[in-house]
C-alpha cells in the first residue's frame, strides 16, 4: 500500500509549526531543517511492497521546505532476525521488495538501510499482528463533508463518507488504522508545458513524450492530451484514522466512519477500503501525530516537538528521523461507488487535480493532436482494476 511521503511531509510541516511551511519568521530556523523521512508499511497482502526514503530540506532563500529523494541506499528487511530480503531502487527514493514478498502474521520484521555515504539506520523489530475482518460497508453522500482546508479547488466540499461494521476480537488488545484507494476513469494522460506531445521523431523513433518547441520565449502555451487507451487514476486517502479497543474489547463496532472520498466527478468509481492492524506503539505514534495535526493552530498555537518514530541512526541515535516502520495485516473490501445519490456540482477529475479545465492542442494537420500513452505507475494504470464495472 502506498503511504504517501507527501502526506508525512504535511504532518511534519504542521508538527514543526508554520515556521517551516510558510514565509519564515527566522530564516536561520528554516535553512537548518534537514530531516530524513521514512515511509513504509509491510502488509500480508499480495501487493507491491515499497519503502520510500526522502529528505526534507528548507530553501535557504524562501524558508519554504520540500523534499528530495534519498537515492542509492542499500535497503533491506530482516525477517525473524534471520532472513534478509533486499529492496531494489526502481525510481529515485523508491525501493521495492521482490514481487513474491509479503508479510505473515506472527513474524517479526525489521527495516535496515545504509545511505550512499555509509550512514546506517534501523528500526525497532515489529510483530505483524492479525486484524479483524471488515463486516458491513456503507457509503453516504455528504454535501459538506470536506472542511474549508480540505475542499477541492478551495470550492467543492462534497464527498461520500464511508462507514464500517466489524467485530473486535475479545481477550486481546487491538489497534486499527484505515485508509482507502480510489480508481477513477482518467481521460487525460499527459500535459505539456511550453511544448507539444510527440509520439515519434522525424526518423520514426518512438518518443511518447513532451517536446519543447523552437519558438521564441514568448510561447507559454500548455496543452493536454487524451488517453490513447483505457486508463485509471489511482487516488489515495489523506485522512489519518486510527482506533483502539480500550473501551470496546470484544464488542461489535457499528457505523464507524473511516474515510471520505471526495466527489471528484459524478462518474462511478471503485473504492478499496483497508482495515489494518497496528502494534500498540505504532498506534500511539499515529494517534499523537493525528492529534498534533488537528490541534496545532499555527505560530500562536505553539511549536510541538518533532515527532520521531521507531527508526534511528545506528551511530548517532539523537538524529531525528520522521516516520514509523509499521507492519500490518490487512482486511480489504472493494466497493463500487455509483455516486447516483450525489447532488450539486462536481468539478470533474481533471479540474479537481489541476485547478483548471483541459486545453486541447488546436488541430494542425495530419495526426495532430495525438493521443498520449497511459503510463503505469503508483498513481495510474492502463489495466482494468479487479471489481471495475463497465
Amino acid at each position: 500500500m502506498r503511504s504517501s511521503a507527501v502526506k508525512l511531509l504535511i504532518y511534519l510541516c504542521i508538527g514543526l509549526s508554520l515556521l517551516t511551511c510558510v514565509d519564515p519568521l527566522e530564516s536561520t530556523i528554516n535553512s537548518s531543517l534537514n530531516v530524513l523521512i521514512v515511509d513504509v508499511t509491510i502488509t500480508d497482502k499480495a501487493e507491491t511492497q515499497v519503502i520510500r526514503l526522502n529528505r526534507s530540506q528548507a530553501d535557504r532563500l524562501t524558508g519554504r521546505f520540500g523534499y528530495v529523494p534519498v537515492t542509492k541506499a542499500n535497503v533491506q528487511i530482516v525477517v525473524d532476525s534471520v532472513e534478509v530480503v533486499i529492496a531494489e531502487e526502481t525510481t529515485d527514493g523508491r525501493y521495492q521488495l521482490p514481487a513474491d514478498f509479503k508479510g505473515k502474521v506472527g513474524h517479526v520484521y525489521q527495516l535496515k538501510f545504509t545511505l550512499a555515504e555509509g550512514t546506517r539506520y534501523e528500526s525497532t523489530p515489529e510483530l505483524l499482528q492479525p486484524v479483524a475482518p471488515i463486516g458491513q460497508v456503507r457509503a453516504l453522500f455528504n454535501s459538506a463533508s470536506l472542511s474549508s482546508t480540505e475542499r477541492l479547488n478551495n470550492t467543492y466540499t462534497a464527498a461520500h463518507d464511508f462507514y464500517v461494521d466489524f467485530t473486535d476480537p475479545a481477550n486481546q488488545p487491538n489497534s486499527y488504522r484505515w485508509d482507502w484507494l480510489d480508481w477513477e476513469r482518467q481521460e487525460w494522460c499527459r500535459s505539456c508545458n511550453r511544448g507539444f506531445y510527440q509520439v515519434k521523431d522525424e526518423k520514426g523513433n518512438l518518443i511518447e513524450d513532451c517536446v519543447s518547441t523552437n519558438l521564441n520565449s514568448s510561447f507559454t502555451a500548455s496543452f493536454d492530451y487524451h488517453c490513447r487507451t483505457a486508463c485509471w487514476e489511482i487516488l489515495y486517502s489523506h485522512d489519518l484514522v486510527v482506533f483502539d479497543d480500550q473501551y470496546s474489547n470484544g464488542k461489535q463496532i457499528k457505523g464507524l466512519r473511516i474515510g471520505r472520498v471526495p466527489l471528484y466527478s459524478k462518474e462511478p468509481s471503485l473504492v478499496e477500503l483497508r482495515q489494518s492492524s497496528l502494534t500498540k506503539k505504532a498506534y500511539d505514534y499515529l494517534k499523537r501525530l493525528m492529534e498534533d495535526t488537528q490541534t496545532t493552530g499555527g505560530v500562536a498555537g505553539g511549536q510541538p516537538a518533532l515527532l520521531v518514530g521507531n527508526v534511528h541512526n545506528v551511530t548517532e541515535p539523537n538524529e531525528a528521523v520522521v516516520g514509523y516502520f509499521t507492519v500490518s495485516s490487512v482486511s480489504s473490501v472493494r466497493y463500487w461507488l455509483t455516486r447516483s445519490d450525489a447532488t450539486g456540482i462536481a468539478p470533474g477529475l481533471f479540474v479537481a487535480q489541476n485547478g483548471h479545465p483541459p486545453v486541447d492542442e488546436p488541430p494542425s494537420g495530419r495526426d495532430r493532436p495525438p493521443t498520449a500513452v497511459c503510463v503505469s505507475s503508483d498513481t495510474r494504470t492502463p489495466y482494468k482494476p479487479e471489481g471495475w464495472r463497465d
